[in-house]
């Protein structure tokens, strides 16, 4: 009979969490690679004819979205290398920014200034995955565990720890008891989400599985025999999980409470061109979902306004390596990548997408982003938004990302050119 420790070892490698220096990441995992194309140079006349066409057909061809952006329309305004070794997770909310890297320490850094306002700091190792609801800070672990902290504004930010997931001998009772013997994750941990209508707590492991926890008292009521492969990323919004899979698949599941001990249900698989999905993000507004690729391209689908469901809406193309995080806010959606780039994109009201900063600097993958919106002060009333990028070169930088309207009617006019993918 094998043990936990045994069938952990027989997993995939987590190398894609845990060391960066014995990655190789390829230009594409897939065995049906889209084409690469170059961009025309069209018209403005050409463009809006493209366009007015476009709009009046009934195709549903995939579209992918290309543009020039403006060197000048970025700048990187913090840069910060501590001796935590390779940044592994970035979370962003209330004016904080929580980053997770090697080191046992979750960092506080304190928005606008960046300043570093304190640490959450444990016995345990390397911090694989963060993320921030309401007052509560969730930070997974590479022993499989999560902690949990409570943040507090006593006239200064401090957090407290209120609970550790599975908790201490609940693996032992369970099996004495003859049930919930599986509470505890048998690989590492690789992404969290909450459902707050719910008040859910949700757990991908590269052993395939997602695990749902109750908030109110933490303990696992379900396990989801996601996908056949590992489980890489996860975002759930209105009560709807989408899970995201080396199986080049992701997958939705609705979540019935009368449904007994498995409540939730797969509701619709959606694939992404054979190539595995490395993360995944929502819109605010949780009417478009994107996922990144191995392939370098960010898939993305649109939610109907009556129906609720998903309808592929096209790739966001420009990475030359994996796509190895995502991140949205407002309109705008970042993505960072093993070709040490990231790139914001700006979405537009009729589901285009228009890439506003190519962002250069990082010497090594890009292994987790987040933004935030924001209006810069000056007189021009320029909208944009602040981006968070951690790297396994183990630097984590801050950078100012704008969006004029004179860039988005420039873009719209020569951006637009729509390609088949095979």
């Amino acid at each position: 009979m094998e043990t936990a420790s045994s069938l952990e070892h027989r997993l995939p490698n987590p190398s894609l969490h845990m060391r960066g220096q014995t990655l190789k990441f390829p230009r594409s995992a897939s065995s049906k690679e889209a084409p690469r194309f170059l961009a025309p140079r069209l018209s403005s006349a050409t463009a809006t004819s493209l366009l007015h066409h476009h709009r009046h057909s009934q195709s549903s061809t995939p579209r992918l979205s290309f543009t020039a952006p403006d060197a000048a329309s970025h700048r990187c305004v913090s840069s910060v290398l501590k001796k935590d070794g390779q940044i592994l997770c970035i979370a962003a909310a209330n004016g904080l920014v929580y980053t997770g890297s090697q080191a046992n320490a979750v960092r506080v850094w304190k928005m606008p200034e960046f300043t570093e306002c304190g640490h959450l700091k444990t016995k345990a190792c390397m911090v694989v995955a963060l993320h921030v609801s309401n007052d509560r800070v969730y930070a997974a672990y590479a022993n499989c565990k999560i902690r949990v902290w409570r943040r507090t504004w006593e006239g200064a930010v401090k957090h407290v720890r209120i609970a550790t997931v599975p908790a201490a001998g609940s693996f032992l009772r369970g099996y004495i008891a003859g049930h919930d013997k599986t509470s505890k994750h048998l690989g590492p941990i690789s992404s969290l989400a909450i459902n707050t209508s719910e008040n859910i707590l949700y757990s991908a492991s590269l052993d395939k599985t997602v695990k749902v926890w109750r908030i109110s008292d933490f303990k696992c009521i379900e396990t989801i025999q996601a996908h056949l492969e590992p489980v890489n990323a996860l975002a759930a919004a209105d009560g709807v999980l989408y899970t995201a899979s080396d199986d080049a698949t992701v997958r939705m599941w609705r979540r019935d409470p009368c449904s007994g001990p498995r409540s939730h249900s797969l509701t619709v698989t959606l694939p992404t061109k054979h190539s595995p999905v490395k993360t995944l993000a929502l819109a605010a507004d949780g009417g478009v979902l994107y996922a990144g690729c191995t392939d370098g391209y960010v898939h993305y689908w649109l939610k109907g306004c009556f129906s609720g469901q998903m309808q592929y809406g096209g790739a966001l193309p420009g990475h030359t390596h994996a796509v190895l995080c995502l991140a949205s806010a407002g309109t705008y959606v970042a993505t960072g990548s093993a070709d040490s780039t990231s790139r914001v994109w700006a979405r537009e009201a009729d589901g285009f997408h228009s890439c506003v900063a190519v962002l250069q600097g990082h010497r090594g993958p890009v292994r987790c982003v987040a933004a935030s919106t924001d209006r810069h002060s000056d007189e021009t009333g320029e909208e944009g938004c602040t981006v968070f990028t951690g790297s396994l070169d183990g630097v984590l930088k801050v950078w100012r990302v704008r969006n004029s309207a004179a860039q988005i009617h420039d873009s719209a006019l020569n951006a637009r050119d729509y390609f088949q993918l095979t």
